[in-house]
This record gives structure tokens, C-alpha cells and sequence, in this order.
């Protein structure tokens, strides 16, 4: 992080302007109590919780977080519930009501393209600009990153991802493949141990995010009790309605600045519906997959036009840019010709 920049990833929210209040980057852990050298409050004192400084960050990554995802109400709201808790948690050390540290792991669960990293990354900032966590990073690992393959393996690996985290975030990705029971020779298990010693002894300088389809997570954690009493913040992350996805492609466009004319924007919708009924679909990530191929399918037209291009064509993806998809030739053939999570053509 460059010196000066305000704490976070440096991803404004687009037309808003940066707080005021500005942490060095490279100032000291604040921790979640107030500074020491300011004396506590007395009993008939108040405190303004909307006009701490930390607050005011809280609130521009929150706005960001809505900017950035369409829908998501749900794990919006508990986004919101623990930065809640948190602040006021910071209000009651001003009065001298001390509090043990909340635990702060989470599990995030949901179906595969539904924001759960991105959520994990303004989390970070907001633990961060509380003073939860030392550095506002997430370092996102799955069971290959951890799980050794002989005896004596597992642990350094652990230990390594955890000490990438360390003063972070940890997210876990698939958690739920770290134990493979069926395999007696799995030394997944090994990876459980050390998290939850390093969880408990750690968790001033360690958050875990446990993230996976809902289903499974619960099979997870029902497997490992001790475990699941260690994360008390379980986040639920909803599918998305085409509605959503629509408007998701949309922002995505306008993000690299490009747009749909009318019959690509009708077209993208019916793809949209054609292509949640196919296998592997993965919300926006398919998306995402959909338009970096509906631009090469306009970048394969405008070059073989032949013809000098105007701003408005390099902009414009139209409806044949569209309906060049195999997902069209699939339905039509009632099949699903579609290869790899949200790699719709």
C-alpha cells in the first residue's frame, strides 16, 4: 500500500469522494478500544457513533459494497449487523463497559458467482478500519493450498497460508473439501486441527471465512462440532434472479465502457433465462464469461467489415454480437452443449 493512501483496496465508489479522515497506512493496530490517552467518558456524557471517524470509512465501503453488487439483501444486511455491533461495541469502551473481543470468523455460503469474495474483501476494510484486523488483505486459499499429500506436509502448508493471513483474512474456498471421510489416508483433517488452534490462540490477528455451497457447508460443520461452535457469523448469499443478472451485465458493460443496443439488450436477456436452465451455472461469473465473448464476437465482426469505425461502434455490442452463443444452438437443439462453470459461447 502506498504511503498516504487511505486504508482499504483504493476502489472509490464511482463519483464519490474519499473521507476526510485518513489513516496512515503505515500507523499502528489501534486495536477495537479507544486510544488510551483519551480519558473515558462520564455517566451523563454521550458519544456520537455516526460521528466517529471510523464510521465514516465503515459507511463508504458499505456504500460501496451496495455500488459494486446487485442484490444480495440478505448478506448486505449482516454486512451491516456486524459493523453495527462493532461501532458500538467501540462506544461502549469510551464508557469504560468493557466487552471481551467479539469472534469475528464467518461462514459464507451460497451458490458460485454470488459476491461471496468480493463481500469478503469490504469486510476486510471494515474490520480493518475498526481495528479488528492489523491489514485491510484477504488471502483466499482452497483445500490444495493447505493439504499436503504425504505425513508432515499438511501442517507447514497450513501454517504458512495462516501466516500469509496473518493480521488479515483467511477465506477459505470450498471449505468443505478439506475433509474427504470416505479416504482414511486424508490428511485434510490435519488442516481442522491447526485452524482451530490458531483460531482460538490467534483471533486478535486472524479472521477465518469459511465459504462454500449452503448444503455442504452445513454437512462441514455438523462434522465438526468444534468448529462450528468457533464461527458465529453465518452469512447466506442468495442466487440471482435473471432480473439481477440483467442488471449485473449491464454494470459490467458500462464498467469497460461498452453497451447493449435494443436487440442485444433483449437478446442477453433471453440468453440469460436459456442459460440458468444449463448445467454449471455460475451467477455473474457466467456472466462475466458471456460478455468477454460476446466482445470477441464484435471484435471478429468490426474487423471484418472492412470499414473505418466510429466511437459509437467500438462501444456497441449488438444483438448478433448476442446470438452468436452456442447456448442459442443448444437450446434450439434441445441439449446443453455448454463446457466448464459459466462458460456459455
Amino acid at each position: 500500500m502506498s504511503e498516504g493512501r487511505r486504508p482499504g483496496f483504493g476502489m472509490e465508489r464511482p463519483g464519490g469522494s474519499a473521507p476526510t479522515a485518513v489513516r496512515p497506512a503505515d500507523a499502528p493496530d489501534p486495536g477495537p478500544a479507544p486510544d488510551e490517552a483519551e480519558p473515558l467518558l462520564g455517566d451523563d456524557d454521550t458519544v456520537d457513533v455516526m460521528g466517529d471517524e471510523a464510521q465514516v470509512r465503515v459507511a463508504a465501503t458499505l456504500d460501496r459494497l451496495d455500488a459494486e453488487l446487485v442484490g444480495l439483501a440478505n448478506a448486505k444486511r449482516r454486512v451491516r449487523e456486524i459493523a453495527a455491533l462493532l461501532l458500538v461495541d467501540r462506544a461502549r469502551r469510551r464508557f469504560g463497559l468493557e466487552t471481551s473481543r467479539p469472534t469475528l470468523h464467518m461462514s459464507f455460503t451460497g451458490p458460485p458467482g454470488t459476491g461471496k469474495t468480493t463481500v469478503g474483501l469490504r469486510m476486510a476494510e471494515i474490520l480493518h478500519d475498526l481495528g479488528y484486523i492489523r491489514k485491510p488483505k484477504v488471502h483466499v486459499v482452497t483445500r490444495d493450498d493447505l493439504v499436503g499429500q504425504f505425513i508432515g506436509h499438511t501442517a507447514p502448508r497450513t501454517k504458512e497460508a495462516i501466516a500469509k493471513a496473518a493480521g488479515g483474512i483467511l477465506f477459505i474456498d470450498e471449505a468443505y473439501y478439506l475433509v474427504r471421510p470416505e479416504n482414511e489416508r486424508d490428511y485434510g483433517q490435519e488442516v481442522i486441527e491447526v485452524l482451530l488452534q490458531e483460531m482460538e490462540s490467534g483471533r486478535d490477528s486472524l479472521v477465518v471465512i469459511f465459504a462454500g455451497y449452503e448444503d455442504r457447508m452445513a454437512t462441514f460443520f455438523a462434522a465438526n462440532p468444534g468448529l462450528s461452535s468457533r464461527v458465529p457469523h453465518h452469512i447466506s448469499f442468495e442466487e440471482y434472479t435473471a432480473e439481477e443478472l440483467q442488471q449485473i451485465a449491464e454494470l459490467m458493460l458500462a464498467k469497460e465502457r461498452f453497451r447493449f443496443d435494443d436487440g442485444a439488450r433483449a437478446a442477453f436477456a433471453e440468453y440469460i433465462e436459456k442459460r440458468m436452465t444449463q448445467p454449471r451455472f455460475s451467477n455473474a461469473r457466467s456472466i462475466r464469461n458471456a460478455i468477454e465473448r460476446s466482445r470477441l464476437r464484435q471484435a471478429k465482426r468490426l474487423v471484418e467489415e472492412g470499414r473505418p469505425l466510429t466511437k459509437s461502434d467500438l462501444m456497441t455490442i449488438t444483438e448478433a454480437d448476442v446470438r452468436g452463443s452456442s447456448v442459442f444452438a443448444a437450446a434450439a437443439a434441445g441439449a446443453a452443449t455448454d463446457g466448464g462453470a459459466g462458460a456459455g459461447s
